[in-house]
């Protein structure tokens, strides 16, 4: 499945990809805003979650530090073949600008963070939450390692979540994650040319 889908975003347009990409962040948001109208019955307590303050931007931003640090760290150390995900990620981010990055991470860290903390952890707790979004990460299902690296993610990002009582710091963290190692790929790429 994982090969697969990296052979077919081989075959399509850096525009496709986009475009692809978009469909399934707005797919995300439309069933996020869906669950939320038929799950959420207090609207004015689902809106705490959103109390911006500096400290949003210094604990997302710092766990989102520290968990690109452990990533590189470990890519480092662990043989490729264990952050092989059929090239999905890198053909996702590696021939794209600073800005570009920059607005794909956004738009994922918000559409994701959403759903999986602001909707379903929400209403169905932390474990729901965090196994739903290993699933529908399908492209690391077949490599143990990124199956488990994704779950154990989610899970800090839950906790995060459930002590901070603030889906922003999450976002934030989300956001930091996706645009530093979208970053790093795009070097990578280019230091490989």
């Amino acid at each position: 499945m994982m090969q697969k889908q990296g052979d077919i975003l081989k075959g399509l347009s850096k525009k496709q990809v986009t475009f692809h990409l978009m469909f399934t962040q707005c797919l995300l948001i439309a069933v996020s805003i869906g669950l939320g109208y038929v799950l959420i019955g207090d609207f004015d307590q689902w809106w705490k979650q959103f109390d911006f303050h500096m400290e949003v931007l210094w604990i997302g931003g710092a766990f989102g530090i520290l968990v690109v640090t452990a990533d590189l760290i470990m890519m480092k150390l662990l043989p490729s073949r264990y952050y092989d995900d059929g090239g999905v990620n890198e053909r996702i981010f590696a021939d794209r600008g600073f800005f570009e990055i920059m607005v794909l991470a956004f738009i994922i860290a918000v559409s994701e963070e959403l759903l999986f903390r602001g909707i379903l952890q929400f209403h169905f707790g932390l474990v729901a939450a965090s196994i739903v979004f290993a699933v529908i990460h399908i492209r690391y299902w077949a490599h143990w390692f990124l199956i488990v690296n994704v779950l154990t993610l989610s899970f800090v990002m839950g906790i995060i979540y459930d002590q901070t009582g603030n889906l922003l710091v999450t976002i934030v963290m989300h956001f930091v994650i996706d645009f530093l190692l979208g970053l790093y790929m795009r070097h990578q790429a280019r230091s490989e040319e």
